[in-house]
């Protein structure tokens, strides 16, 4: 479990290096996303960085969370458990990660297939594993998933 006080952990360190070297590509992308929204709605969880927006839903790309403002702190432990998927996954997470949940959170196909199977969103295997990543690293609840 991480600890989100004024201590810095060696797990923080690791995640901030990790991030920065293995997950260079997506935390480029993420930082500079951040850097467009503005200054505004910003806030840090357990060593990643968060800002709201008024766009609906939230994305992760590295360290770097963007949240919808109407989305509560279940939510943000899920996007923390993608943050941890571009540890695990270096240069390969938006291929792996990104794309799919892109796809399956854009298309109207995905939301007919959602549909007709009455499946969660959380229940494509790239939302599963962060929403227990995000669990497990944070020690908080997310997102049920119904299977």
């Amino acid at each position: 479990m991480v600890k989100t006080g004024r201590r810095r952990s060696p797990f923080l360190i690791i995640y901030w290096i990790l991030q920065w070297t293995w997950g260079i590509i997506q935390n480029v992308i993420g930082l500079l996303v951040w850097l467009i929204l503005g200054r505004e709605g910003k806030e840090s969880f357990c060593g990643a960085s968060v800002r709201k927006w008024n766009i609906r839903g939230s994305m992760t790309l590295g360290m770097f969370i963007m949240m919808d403002r109407k989305h509560g702190r279940d939510v943000l432990v899920h996007e923390y458990g993608h943050t941890i998927q571009s540890i695990i996954l270096g240069p390969l997470y938006l291929l792996v990660i990104g794309l799919p949940s892109l796809l399956w959170a854009g298309l109207k196909s995905s939301e007919r297939y959602r549909q007709k199977k009455h499946r969660s969103y959380y229940w494509l295997y790239c939302e599963r594993w962060a929403n227990h990543l995000g669990e497990r690293c944070s020690g908080m609840p997310s997102p049920v998933s119904k299977i």
